[in-house]
């Protein structure tokens, strides 16, 4: 049994002369340190550097029958796999200007014949080190790169998770929550990616943007969960003071996910648009909205398309009190809404795309199921207001 440790691998180096005794003299002078292998022409170089294991070095003669040294220099560097591997050039043509040529070639460096074997040496070490340190440099680099993907996708994911908690909250409250938050945030995007090239939008709606508008669109009612069941699932109209109560939902959703932030010790960027979702998406394009009466571009772009996309859903939804709104009736409630409920470019936008509104709440209509469970919800909450 062999308990010798072992030793590390002999770089390689290719020998590209069409001349047996170059070859001869190259081979002699670095076998005791490289491994060497040889090629009396340029198709075959290219061939044994294509192959695993690839050379470390390549000492490539110029003048060659056929291809060229300089054409096999132009072949090696265009190809991503052989193009790290570092040429020196060997060879008779010595003047200044066809060193310059070499070099403007990607080659490393230039000797010229008749050789000098310790110089070769010296560079042919030199050039080894030197491709030892850019290896490690760009494995690093690989490396890091694959780090920063990875943590992306961890954050995508952490991002993700917290919105889906913090959604699923207001779930727990509102049964008609589910299937609308699902139909509304398809519809921001929808909107969004329409309005990518707008002049008034493309500033702010960049791929990372509108991603972030998809997965915050689910919080816009999180305020919810602060609301009373008996306004929050009662049938019928609010009186002025239930309604009062019920508009501070905005409020309270805003400071939910505030108060999520506080409880990590800083501000976390990609809840930036969920705040101003929850907080403005029941302002109007005219001031007449709350919680700040806020009117015009002074609403965030991120609530104005919230709010377009929630008001058409809530006008075509069924509930256990009242029938869905048909497609053509809802656009029409919307398209009167036009500069004064609602931003006029995001109302013609919505016009655009009216096919993929009815595909979104076809795709993810209420169930009869869903039905029953908010009939059983309300049911409930009326039994407990009843209870002395």
């Amino acid at each position: 049994m062999n308990f010798a440790p072992d030793l590390p691998a002999k770089p390689i180096i290719l020998v590209v002369d069409d001349t047996p005794d170059n070859l001869l003299l190259m081979a002699n002078l670095l076998k005791d340190l490289y491994t060497v292998k040889a090629a009396n022409n340029g198709e075959k170089a290219i061939r044994i550097a294509q192959t695993r294991p690839q050379p470390d070095l390549i000492l490539l003669d110029i003048m060659m029958p056929g291809m060229t040294g300089h054409d096999v220099a132009r072949i090696l560097q265009a190809e991503p796999a052989t193009r790290n591997i570092p040429i020196i050039f060997l060879t008779a043509m010595a003047s200044s200007a066809d060193e310059t040529a070499g070099l403007e070639l990607g080659a490393a460096d230039y000797i010229t014949k008749p050789i000098s074997p310790p110089v070769v040496l010296a560079r042919v070490r030199t050039q080894l080190k030197v491709k030892d340190a850019a290896d490690f440099l760009r494995d690093k680099n690989d490396y890091l790169e694959q780090e920063v993907q990875r943590r992306t996708r961890e954050l995508g994911a952490i991002q993700d998770v917290t919105i889906h908690a913090m959604a699923s909250l207001a779930e727990t409250r509102d049964n008609e929550t589910g299937n609308h938050i699902r139909r509304t945030q398809h519809y921001v995007r929808v909107l969004a990616e329409h309005l990518r090239e707008h002049p008034r939008f493309r500033h702010f709606l960049d791929d990372a943007t509108i991603q972030l508008l998809f997965k915050s669109a689910p919080l816009h009612d999180i305020g919810k969960i602060g609301i009373p069941d008996r306004i929050l699932l009662k049938p019928g109209r609010f009186t002025p003071d239930e309604f009062e109560i019920m508009k501070t939902h905005t409020t309270l959703g805003r400071d939910a996910i505030a108060h999520a932030e506080q409880q990590l010790g800083m501000d976390v960027g990609f809840l930036a648009l969920a705040k101003e979702i929850a907080y403005s998406h029941q302002e109007k394009w005219d001031g007449s909205g709350y919680p700040e009466g806020l009117s015009g571009d002074a609403i965030p772009i991120s609530a104005r398309l919230m709010a377009v996309a929630d008001v058409y859903d809530a006008l075509i939804s069924r509930r256990v009190y009242k029938e869905g709104m048909p497609h053509d009736k809802a656009v029409q409630i919307i398209l009167e809404g036009r500069a004064s409920h609602f931003d006029p470019d995001i109302c013609d936008a919505f016009q655009a795309c009216l096919p993929l509104f009815q595909q979104i709440a076809a795709r993810f209509a209420d169930s009869d199921a869903d039905m029953e469970k908010q009939a059983q919800a309300i049911a409930h909450s009326g039994a407990a207001a009843a209870a002395p």
